[in-house]
């Protein structure tokens, strides 16, 4: 009798606990980053050097949006915090980023910018065991193989240079392609895309160069891609390389098609290139901020007047916006009890949700596919904008 009362105490008591345990806060239960009024997320970009524009665009455009839901009261009652840390757009110095991240003890991480760095962050990353929503990249390495901690939002490169591709040969009947790109990771996998969507047609690069990243020493590499006369040139690096490339071959009476990839910071690259920038086909993975039509752009472009009159809209901060928006998303279908696992199963709950960016952009996300968008959206650079087209043969006039 004495042993079965005591056995029915032992019983209630762990009842207790285990109900205790399940009211406590989640920063009570050991999750970092998590208190009952906030929720701390962590960003690696960058902020300083000649690559700032596309990192603070990117924390600009997460934070407006993050100010948006606070605004409404916060995800589940808990507001959003940003902390914001500089890489500089340079690996050696990733490592540093993601401890001063990790000591601030945020909860998840978003809004890295970079292939270069982005690929150093994945096993860090992955031996934190800490989910990383939104990079403004296209590496592949970040959707093949499937990244458990890895949730990207945007289409990846291979996308943008099969698109790319797909519309220089069918449409424009182009047969040859050059390619100048840096000596890094961004330049290769952007490289490889080009050279797998062309060996779809039975095809390859008439020629590729490459030049030192993060430089404007491309003389050489437009030289070797100029001698093989082709007719169009995938240019590979941010808008300050590519500006330079652009530049210096219309000086010297060098002008093919000149195509590139979203991370190129495409306003920047306009304003840098000026006129050089005219009839330049860039494919992005959001739509125009100026098409106020549609419901987020629309919402973005109120945001950015109220919070941050001063700020330009570009394509690189409303994908920040756009990343913000699928953290939230997240954020919200994980519950009140918040855990990284609990983050990670809810934006792979999202399926073919209409986020208010068009057609074409309807994120869909499954425990086998972290991939939110599939599709990119061709612009050509008219009258100082990109001006998206669905038939390629407008850039048959650059």
């Amino acid at each position: 009798m004495k042993n079965s009362i005591l056995k029915r105490g032992l019983e209630l008591s762990v009842i207790c606990v285990f109900a205790l345990t399940a009211s406590l806060p989640a920063q009570a239960q050991g999750v970092a980053g998590v208190t009952d009024k906030e929720i701390l997320i962590g960003s690696c970009s960058a902020l300083e050097g000649p690559s700032k524009f596309l990192g603070t665009q990117t924390v600009i455009g997460a934070n407006a949006y993050f100010k948006v839901i606070n605004a409404e009261g916060g995800v589940h009652r808990r507001h959003l915090k940003l902390i914001s840390s500089d890489d500089s757009y340079d690996p050696a110095k990733t490592e540093a980023c993601f401890d001063h991240l990790m000591k601030n003890k945020v909860f998840a991480l978003g809004f890295f910018v970079g292939t270069p760095t982005g690929v150093k962050y994945v096993p860090m990353v992955e031996s934190n065991k800490i989910p990383l929503v939104g990079l403004f990249t296209g590496a592949q390495t970040l959707y093949s193989p499937l990244r458990h901690y890895i949730l990207n939002v945007r289409a990846s490169y291979y996308d943008e240079t099969r698109e790319q591709m797909d519309g220089v040969w069918n449409t424009l009947r182009f047969r040859k392609v050059g390619v100048i790109y840096p000596e890094d990771p961004f330049g290769t996998t952007v490289l490889e895309g080009v050279k797998i969507a062309l060996q779809a047609h039975g095809a390859e690069p008439v020629a590729t160069a490459s030049y030192p990243r993060q430089t404007t020493q491309v003389d050489q590499a437009i030289g070797t891609v100029r001698a093989s006369d082709p007719q169009a040139v995938v240019l590979v690096g941010p808008y300050n390389t590519v500006t330079a490339i652009v530049k210096n071959s219309h000086a010297h009476g060098w002008k093919p098609l000149f195509i590139t990839v979203s991370f190129v910071g495409t306003d920047q690259l306009i304003r840098e290139a000026g006129q050089d920038a005219e009839g330049m086909v860039i494919t992005q993975v959001v739509p125009p901020y100026y098409l106020t039509d549609l419901k987020t752009v629309a919402l973005y472009r109120r945001t950015m007047a109220k919070y941050y009159p001063s700020e330009q809209p570009s394509f690189v901060s409303l994908e920040g916006f756009v990343d913000a928006m699928v953290l939230v998303e997240g954020l919200k279908r994980a519950g009140r009890d918040l855990t990284h696992e609990g983050l990670i199963h809810g934006i792979e709950s999202i399926h073919k949700l209409d986020m208010g960016l068009g057609p074409k952009l309807v994120l869909d996300y499954s425990e086998t596919d972290h991939k939110g968008f599939k599709s990119v959206i061709p612009t050509i650079v008219r009258g100082g904008r990109a001006v998206p087209f669905d038939d390629w043969s407008i850039a048959a006039t650059h």
